[in-house]
Order: structure tokens, then C-alpha cells, then sequence
């Protein structure tokens, strides 16, 4: 089995490296990732100038460093590189992405989607943290558990019918005992704000930002920052609102949570 590993926080990222790391025992591993961090790209990809790829040692770890976009790193990994791949994994970002607010514009899911796009089976990874300091021992042993199981779970079976894109979302300091749970996606992570302000020169210019809001129960939200617990949410591309539709079934999805549950 091929697999790509990509992020949105940029090669230097640790949760780049240890994604490969957790990948290595399941199949050959390529790592094909932004330079700089380009966190909230979504699904965008770069038309308007060139890109450029070039080959990265960083201490050992060996990655193919793009001047594009999370999505960008998919698409010139098959077309630009000439690679196949079964299996595409994103993350393992800094930073839940809970919500559909936040997974539509997440660089992470972004190169998650460009991969389903493209037929290729993918899963991307979150975790509710402010710094990879925060990452001990205990909680390095569930991300490489989950990561581990919900990869082998897809490259064996498949994905589960109607879902074209998983997304797990890490609690903070995950500890042993934690479950993976099913959780729709949120709709809102955060009330939007702007802060106005003027330059030097009078000019104005503005910040973007948001206040969290109170999580729904079975959200994703709810799962990762009330429970503590792995959310689990399968996505598909189908945006189409006049039909159906293909509708996942949810005793397979609970077959895939029970399957990663198994593994922690």
C-alpha cells in the first residue's frame, strides 16, 4: 500500500512527522507537504503563478516541501510527481477542526477533499491543542493507535458507503481509556467578530476572529471539548440538495468506531 501524507501547518510541523512515523508500519509513505503553515486555505489551489516543489531533509525526515496550497500538495503529488497512492492522511494539524464553519475552510480537510476529488480514500487528523508541547507520552500512544486502526480500517475495507472523507478530531491531552466516538459535524464552532482599527497613516484595516459558542451534545464540538473523547465524523462531497443522494449506513460507521475502540 502507497500512502500520502500531507498537512496544512507546513513541513516543519511535528504533526507531520509523527503522521509519517504512525503511517511506516502499514505500507510505503511519502510526505508531500506546503512550506510555510497555510492554515484556513480550504480547498483552494493556485492558478495564478507557478509552483514549486523541491526535496527537504529535516533532521533525518525527508519530505517534498510545494509552494502551493494543502490541496496544491495533492494534486502536484499525482500529477506533478507522477505518484499513485491508495490512501491520502492529513495532519495531524495543531487545532481541532470541529464544525462545518471550520471544516470548510480547513487546509487540513482541504487536502482531504482534493484527494476524495480525486478518488483516493482519505483521512484527516485534528488535535485540540495549543502547542505540541502539550503532547506526552500518553497521548502520543492514542494518536498512534487511532491513527494506526482508522488507516488500516480503510485500506482493508474501504471506506464506509456514502462517506468519502473521515475526520478525527483528538481531545486535549488524550489519555488512555479515551473512546472514539461518531459525531456530526457542528454547524458553528464560533460567534464571527471583526475588530476595526487604523494604521499610522489613518488607513483602516481589520482582524478576523471568533468567541467559541456552547457545544450541541453529539457534536463533534461536544465529543472533542466536553467529553474529552475522539470524534469521529464522516463527510461526503455530495453537496447536491435536490437529491438523496448516498446516505452512509450508520451499523457500518458504528463498525468503524467499534474497530478503532478495539485498537486503543
Amino acid at each position: 500500500m502507497r500512502i500520502l501524507v500531507t498537512n496544512d501547518d507546513g513541513v516543519y510541523s511535528p504533526g507531520l512527522r509523527l503522521l509519517y512515523q504512525f503511517a511506516e508500519p502499514l505500507g510505503e509513505v511519502d510526505a508531500v507537504a506546503p512550506e510555510t503553515p497555510k492554515s484556513a486555505s480550504g480547498l483552494g489551489i493556485t492558478l495564478h503563478k507557478p509552483l514549486r516543489m523541491y526535496e527537504m531533509d529535516i533532521c533525518g525526515f525527508k519530505v517534498v516541501a510545494t509552494s502551493g496550497t494543502p490541496s496544491d500538495t495533492v494534486y502536484l503529488a499525482l500529477y506533478g510527481l507522477g505518484r499513485k497512492y491508495d490512501l491520502v492522511l492529513s495532519g495531524i494539524n495543531l487545532g481541532d477542526n470541529t464544525s462545518l464553519q471550520v471544516v470548510l475552510s480547513s487546509g487540513t480537510l482541504g487536502a482531504a477533499f482534493q484527494a476524495a476529488l480525486l478518488g483516493i480514500p482519505a483521512v484527516a487528523y485534528s488535535l485540540y491543542a495549543e502547542s505540541w508541547d502539550e503532547v506526552d507520552g500518553e497521548a502520543l500512544h492514542v494518536l498512534r493507535a487511532v491513527v494506526q486502526a482508522t488507516a488500516r480500517y480503510v485500506a482493508e475495507r474501504g471506506m464506509p458507503q456514502g462517506v468519502d472523507v473521515i475526520s478525527v478530531n483528538f481531545p486535549q491531552r488524550p489519555r488512555r481509556g479515551v473512546r472514539a466516538k461518531l459525531a456530526k459535524p457542528a454547524k458553528l464552532r464560533y460567534a464571527q467578530r471583526v475588530e476595526a482599527r487604523r494604521d499610522p497613516r489613518g488607513a483602516a484595516y481589520f482582524w478576523l476572529y471568533g468567541e467559541p459558542l456552547s457545544p450541541e451534545p453529539e457534536t463533534d464540538v461536544y465529543v472533542v471539548l466536553k467529553e474529552g473523547n475522539v470524534a469521529v465524523t464522516p463527510l461526503a462531497l455530495n453537496l447536491d440538495a435536490l437529491g438523496d443522494g448516498q446516505r452512509a449506513r450508520k451499523e457500518e460507521l458504528e463498525a468503524f468506531v467499534d474497530y478503532v475502540n478495539a485498537n486503543l
